[in-house]
């Protein structure tokens, strides 16, 4: 790997960062991080760990001096290669986070300029522009630089290279400080252990100081050298409790089809040219049934959801809603058909509206597809909120003021207003500690159960997809190569992407 960093970018204290018994609240009062410690060294990694809604955002926020608009600090300190960021004038807080502090989001897809290509992207903060420096720092963060990716825009990436992207543009200023919020959400297991490697690499090699908050306790033990666990009693963080109920229909994976997909092919535009992403693909979902849908980063899996939903339109091939074809874009759809399929995206924050509050966003699709009336739909969005583990204060909020587990529940809250056929899940879970993921997805089953909701479950957590699918499809490069009972490809794998995806072994990237 090169050396992109000189002598001067390697700080030599011991301690890099320092924050101390940090406070930090919202305008109406309400404790976001309740008195904070963090101390972070050159060479060493240091995990933010806790539920989601605890504050481990807002503590890397805060070491950023990029707090939520409307919040302050009401006690403690924060001081970054001896300087205070949250007191920092606003040219100078730029000229840190420049050169000598790299923060990258946990949606950082919706930090990237969309109308900028990747190489441009990076070479708009880079230390060096040019152009092997650039192709060195996109493979440096495991992004091929053969097929094209430097020159394609943001829209055109899977999610996972969005985030690979926003790392590699992090790097770029050869920082001696480096924030990273939830780095692998999103990633396949052995990609996650290759960007794991990678930020030892950068802690051991280039003495940069490194903090990630995560929720995969599996990373955190293999990569973290400290940990700062802002675990604590948090009532507004409570997660939702498995429900139980008496009324039962679950419809077995073999009762009549819902959605059909035939010969589906779809692709992205690059440069006036068609760009193949989808080739051929063929699916069957009964009514009541869940699919699980895997393969690594880049494979196709999102783009696939988004064309079965309507939002990607398909070069070739059909989709079909019980046996009723289905335009290839969703404005073209009926408004009931529309209602029927819902898709709860990977990026919480890009698909909320930024300038509604979470009660308006909710009421909206009830409203729009005649799920209650104007008088009742208050009741109706308080209810949708405890059915994901929310309180009732978080109708009141807005994106921003909430944590990216939050937003996410709340992004699930909204596709389940219309009641839907088909629930399409890209990741939910990616952003969510293990507790709230387990019990998010026990909702899911529940409602699957109760009211023959069919689910159709994107996620690199393998063990997640093995317990709560019937059936599996595995992607590799836009292609299906396995499909089947998920017991039986994960306990006898005919192909060797599913061997790879099962038991985590880099898949040659």
């Amino acid at each position: 790997m090169p050396d992109w960093y000189a002598d001067s970018h390697v700080n030599g204290g011991p301690g890099t960062v320092q924050v101390a018994g940090l406070t930090v609240t919202a305008p109406s009062g309400r404790v976001l991080l309740d008195r904070a410690d963090l101390e972070l060294a050159p060479g060493r990694v240091t995990a933010v760990v806790g539920p989601s809604g605890c504050g481990k955002t807002t503590l890397l926020r805060a070491v950023a001096g990029a707090l939520p608009p409307g919040t302050e600090r009401t006690a403690g300190t924060v001081t970054v290669l001896g300087q205070d960021p949250l007191a920092l004038s606003a040219p100078a807080l730029r000229s840190l986070r420049r050169h000598r502090l790299a923060y990258v989001g946990q949606d950082p897809g919706s930090g990237l300029n969309p109308r900028m290509s990747v190489r441009r992207l990076l070479a708009e903060v880079a230390v060096d522009a040019g152009r092997e420096a650039i192709l060195a720092q996109l493979t440096e963060v495991r992004l091929p630089v053969d097929q094209g990716l430097p020159d394609r825009r943001i829209g055109g990436l899977s999610g996972g290279q969005q985030r690979r992207v926003a790392l590699a543009r992090a790097l770029a200023r050869r920082p001696a400080v480096l924030l990273l919020d939830e780095p692998t959400a999103g990633l396949d297991p052995a990609l996650r252990d290759e960007i794991a490697d990678l930020l030892s690499h950068l802690a051991e090699h280039h003495r940069i100081a490194i903090a990630l908050s995560c929720h995969d306790t599996d990373l955190v033990a293999r990569l973290a050298d400290d940990v700062v666990d802002l675990t604590g009693p948090r009532p507004e963080a409570a997660v939702p409790a498995p429900r139980t109920t008496n009324s039962r229909v679950h419809l077995p994976a073999d009762g009549a089809p819902t959605l059909t997909a035939s010969g589906l092919h779809a692709a992205h535009t690059h440069r006036g040219r068609r760009v193949p992403v989808l080739h051929g693909i063929d699916l069957t979902l009964a009514a009541g049934s869940s699919l699980g849908i895997v393969g690594a980063s880049g494979s196709g899996k999102t783009t696939l959801l988004r064309t079965l939903v309507g939002l990607h339109r398909p070069t070739a091939g059909t989709v079909a809603l019980e046996d009723a074809p289905l335009a290839p874009a969703a404005h073209r759809r009926s408004r009931e058909q529309r209602r029927r399929l819902q898709l709860v995206p990977q990026d919480p924050l890009g698909a909320l509206n930024p300038s509604r509050t979470v009660g308006a966003t909710l009421r909206r699709p009830l409203l729009l597809h005649r799920r209650t009336g104007r008088a009742d739909a208050p009741s109706r969005v308080l209810e949708l909120l405890d059915q994901v583990g929310l309180p009732a204060a978080t109708a009141d909020r807005y994106p921003h003021e909430l944590s990216g587990g939050q937003r996410q529940r709340v992004s699930i809250a909204r596709a389940l207003a219309t009641e839907p056929d088909v629930l399409f899940c890209d990741e939910v879970t990616s952003a969510l500690d293990g507790d709230t993921a387990a019990a998010v997805m026990d909702l899911l089953t529940e409602l699957r159960d109760r009211r023959g909701l069919s689910l159709v479950l994107v996620s690199h957590d393998l063990r997640l997809v093995a317990d709560r699918t019937d059936t599996l499809v595995v992607l590799s490069e836009g292609h299906v190569v396995e499909s089947g009972p998920t017991a039986q490809l994960f306990s006898s794998p005919t192909h060797p992407v599913t061997a790879a995806l099962a038991t985590g072994v880099p898949l040659g990237r």
